[in-house]
């Protein structure tokens, strides 16, 4: 099957209804495994074990980011190219990353607190993630309460674009300003700042919520594939009525 083939909403639910199983197959296994490297890794001898926060919190923040890189993309497909399955891919893709975003949030306080002495400041990396979660709300209210499909379409995807300035500003604001935060440790020049006892098991929890991503991913433009059928064959026989 030739990657064109994909526009085609019949052959892309052909290949997610045989890649789905496998993949959420896989995600369990990942976990799995890193939630084992998880409980051997040793704490830090600073933090202690609250460390430990970091394996659900650092990944819900890359997640949070990816999901809108692949939003944007989206909205390039929905107003360039008019893909089919364009806007099924980024609406897909809005209620995940607003939840990993969530995720991010939630750990990131609950890691400040013992650390920072507080659950929130407003630091410019903290204020930054709040803003991209602003922006998924933003994005569901467009999907969610605009009565015409192609219209919510062109505009989530003029607000995924705009959004997308956002995520440079996420990644770069403990470099560009003096924050409480903490700078890059993985995704650095010079290397990783973190152990590997440490690194290794952050870096199979980031693989694992990818591809959980992806699972919910996919599994989200499925049903919304069929859900837009089911809509257009009920408005057909509202016509024919």
């Amino acid at each position: 099957m030739a990657v064109i083939d994909l526009a085609n909403p019949t052959r892309f639910l052909t290949l997610v209804n045989r890649v789905l199983p496998w993949l959420a197959g896989a995600t369990a296994l990942v976990f799995a495994y890193g939630l084992y490297r998880v409980g051997g890794a040793p704490d830090d001898y600073q933090q202690g074990a609250t460390v430990k926060i970091m394996y659900l919190h650092v990944p819900g923040a890359w997640l949070g980011m990816m999901a809108w890189g692949v939003m944007t993309v989206a909205a390039l497909g929905t107003l360039v190219w008019r893909h089919p399955l364009a806007d099924v891919a980024g609406k897909a893709a809005a209620p995940v990353g607003a939840a990993f975003t969530f995720i991010c949030l939630v750990t990131g306080a609950l890691w400040g607190r013992p650390m920072w002495g507080t659950y929130w400041v407003w630091d410019a990396r903290l204020t930054s993630v709040l803003v991209l979660f602003l922006l998924y709300l933003g994005m569901l209210a467009l999907y969610w309460t605009a009565e015409d499909p192609n219209r919510s379409a062109r505009a989530a995807a003029i607000l995924a674009l705009v959004g997308a300035v956002n995520i440079p500003i996420i990644k770069f604001s403990v470099d560009w300003w003096n924050t409480l935060h903490q700078p890059a440790s993985v995704v650095r020049m010079g290397g990783a700042a973190i152990d590997a006892s440490i690194l290794v098991p952050l870096l199979i929890m980031a693989l694992a919520f990818t591809l959980l991503f992806f699972t919910l991913h996919f599994a989200a433009m499925r049903n919304e594939i069929l859900r837009r059928r089911v809509r257009s064959m009920r408005m057909m026989q509202a016509r024919g009525a």
